[in-house]
């Protein structure tokens, strides 16, 4: 059995290097083509090894001096990890809302005295507040997408939750005919 895995692990070896390998050459017309199989008067090419991720580009070392001047600035480093809608859930099918929407917020850390959220209900501005729970008014049956972001003392945006789309249903009372 052990021999076994052996011969099947170097099979799989070699198979990696014969797949490595490509030729290159030009044809009579000029052409160039590329293959996997020796042609005549074909050049082998090396091929860059396959990698899911792209190289970090790492700056070049340099003083102090210029690190201070490059750095940001405090109020453009977020103060906040996050801010979440978890209620209702993204893709959520909410029944006989009555027309009410409660909304539940998670913000990590917590919100800031001075700072306030401002939310989007399918897409207008609806609400200014630094609670982290509030109703919504008049929502009726369909599709609606909820947003919420930070912003400071200034207005600026600090920053914001992931749109969140649910849906809306009502139970429909069907009148027996008389």
């Amino acid at each position: 059995m052990l021999k076994l895995i052996f011969i099947a692990n170097l099979l799989v070896l070699s198979a990696s290097l014969v797949m490595a390998q490509a030729y290159r050459w030009v044809d009579d017309n000029g052409v160039v083509h590329f293959s996997d199989r020796p042609h005549p008067n074909a050049e082998l090419i090396s091929l860059p090894s396959v990698s899911g991720h792209p190289k970090p580009v790492v700056p070049p070392a340099s003083s102090g001096d210029e690190l201070e001047q490059t750095a940001p600035s405090v109020s453009a480093i977020s103060k906040y990890e996050s801010i979440e809608i978890i209620s209702p859930v993204p893709e959520e099918t909410l029944w006989n809302l009555e027309g009410v929407l409660n909304v539940a917020l998670r913000v990590t850390p917590s919100l800031q005295i001075k700072d306030r959220i401002r939310v989007y209900f399918d897409g207008n501005e609806v609400l200014m507040t630094s609670n982290m729970s509030f109703a919504i008014e008049e929502v009726w049956r369909g599709v609606h997408n909820i947003q919420a972001e930070i912003i400071d003392a200034t207005g600026k945006v600090i920053t914001r939750s992931l749109p969140n789309r649910f849906y809306v249903q009502q139970n429909r009372i069907i009148v027996p005919p008389k």
